[in-house]
């Protein structure tokens, strides 16, 4: 089994993607997929006159702020417009796709934060009220009687908390913990950029490999959600995840290619 996670970039070409699981499929590959929506969600927030509102932590890493207002434009963006089209494509390449988000069936569980500290004006504060969680537990019965029964699961964010309360949840993190769950050996990530980059200005400066306990030194190189992306990279080795590849979901043949070392590997 292999799991692909694709970002919610608006250069991401899905017709690439799905002919290139296609393929997988039909050499007998189980595959789980797990998809971003970032840039239909803003576009979406933005025509609804709530727009997206990010916020720092101490450590510097940015996540959205998530409000009930934001988890309603998070549903229709992520389980709704962004799931069923990428469901559709994959049927129309002849795909047999299934749409979840980590609510259903209690697919991602996660523990909600309630209150998270951020950095604001060089001030640290305590933010109450904010619907956000980080999975803890996978339903991996659920996948698995999907994907032994020939379907393709197509998973995206929120999850459910133990308390049943839907929250928004880091992707790159859930994707590691059901990795582990699941015995994943493998793990692509396909974004916008060709690996990760030295220089994020030079699209040439892909680092081609990384030792992962060498994987800290690399955070230095990590822009804006490339640095979640990085820890939800060390989750996934600590959950016994074995390669990592990082490619670019723009171009033909996006994960053969990264398969095939065009990109950057991290084992």
């Amino acid at each position: 089994m292999i799991i692909i996670k694709v970002g919610g970039g608006k250069n991401i070409n899905w017709d690439y993607v799905a002919a290139d699981i296609t393929s997988l499929v039909k050499d007998g590959k189980k595959v789980v997929i797990v998809h971003g929506a970032s840039e239909k969600r803003d576009e979406l927030a933005s025509k609804l006159g709530i727009p997206t509102k990010t916020v720092v932590s101490p450590t510097g890493i940015s996540s959205v702020l998530t409000d009930a207002a934001a988890i309603e434009v998070f549903l229709m963006a992520y389980s709704g417009l962004v799931n069923k089209t990428i469901v559709a494509k994959l049927l129309s390449h002849g795909v047999n796709a299934v749409g979840l988000s980590g609510v259903d069936g209690r697919l991602w569980q996660a523990k909600k934060k309630g209150e998270i500290m951020i950095k604001e004006n060089e001030k640290i504060k305590l933010l109450r009220g904010n619907l956000t969680g980080r999975v803890e537990k996978i339903n991996d019965r659920l996948i698995r009687l999907l994907v032994d029964h020939g379907y393709v699961p197509v998973i995206s964010a929120p999850a459910i908390s133990h308390e049943s309360e839907i929250v928004n949840t880091d992707n790159d993190f859930a994707t590691a913990v059901m990795a582990g769950s699941l015995g994943v050996s493998e793990v692509v990530y396909l974004f916008e950029a060709p690996g990760l980059l030295k220089d994020f200005q030079d699209k040439k400066s892909v680092i081609p490999s990384i030792k992962k306990d060498k994987l800290d030194e690399f955070m230095q190189f990590a822009e804006g959600r490339m640095k979640k992306k990085l820890l939800g990279v060390k989750k996934a080795f600590e959950l016994g995840v074995k390669k990592i590849y990082f490619g670019d979901g723009r171009v033909k043949n996006p994960i053969t290619n990264v398969l095939k070392g065009n990109g950057t590997l991290i084992s």
